[in-house]
């Protein structure tokens, strides 16, 4: 495989540099790419668990933007390694790939069924919210295992605003950059996995949500 990236312009490389530059502030700052038919999936886990006793929901972030059509790869590596070129339709890829576990429970890509919408304001506003809560309980001079006992509880806690959905979507969201206006944001369901579909980019958590987001054909904000 080619050790870069070619994208059709500078704009689609700078974006999937800017996605890649975001997921290493959050999470364990790994970044997989699938390319196929002319488009690049990134996927990151700004939330997973570490270890059978984490609270914390594993919660993926979603880009998709185009690539050369002759790449074909499924790889996972260090975000902040993907770095800019001497061209700027390319980005330079590491000579390392790495593991994570996260990248093994892929959400599926079809069987979708139709939920409540929820505001693109909300979600912000609720991420702000766990933002603060976090900062506000972790102790001072907390040790790593403290900081994640606190994060797993506040973006693990169902949330009624984001319909029953843990409060860490909105802070993926938030995160990624992926609020960016006002909007209506689409949720969605298959199997163990509900997905939020922003204009710019997915956020997908899995497990069961604690409120009950029956799937319902609606359209139009959530009340």
């Amino acid at each position: 495989m080619s050790h870069r990236l070619r994208f059709p312009d500078a704009r689609a490389a700078a974006d999937a540099a800017t996605f890649a530059s975001r997921a290493t502030r959050l999470g364990d700052g790994a970044v997989r790419l699938q390319a196929s038919a002319g488009t690049l999936v990134m996927t990151c886990a700004p939330l997973a668990p570490r270890g059978l006793l984490d609270a914390t929901p594993t919660v993926l972030g979603l880009r998709a933007t185009r690539i050369d059509p002759e790449l074909e790869t499924d790889i996972v590596i260090d975000g902040a390694a993907l770095v800019a070129s001497d061209e700027p339709t390319e980005l330079q890829l590491p000579a390392v790939a790495l593991s994570v576990a996260w990248a093994g429970i892929a959400p599926p890509r079809a069987g979708w069924t139709e939920g409540v919408d929820l505001d693109a304001a909300t979600v912000a506003a609720r991420a702000q919210w766990g933002i603060a809560a976090v900062a506000e309980t972790v102790p001072r001079d907390a040790g790593e295992d403290a900081v994640r006992a606190v994060r797993a509880r506040v973006w693990g806690a169902p949330d009624d605003a984001l319909a029953g959905l843990p409060l860490g979507t909105a802070f993926a969201a938030f995160g990624l950059g992926f609020i960016g206006g006002a909007e209506t944001v689409a949720v969605r369901a298959a199997g163990p996995w509900t997905r939020l579909t922003f204009r710019r980019g997915h956020v997908l958590v899995r497990g069961p949500v604690k409120s009950g987001l029956t799937p319902v054909r609606v359209t139009g904000s959530a009340a």
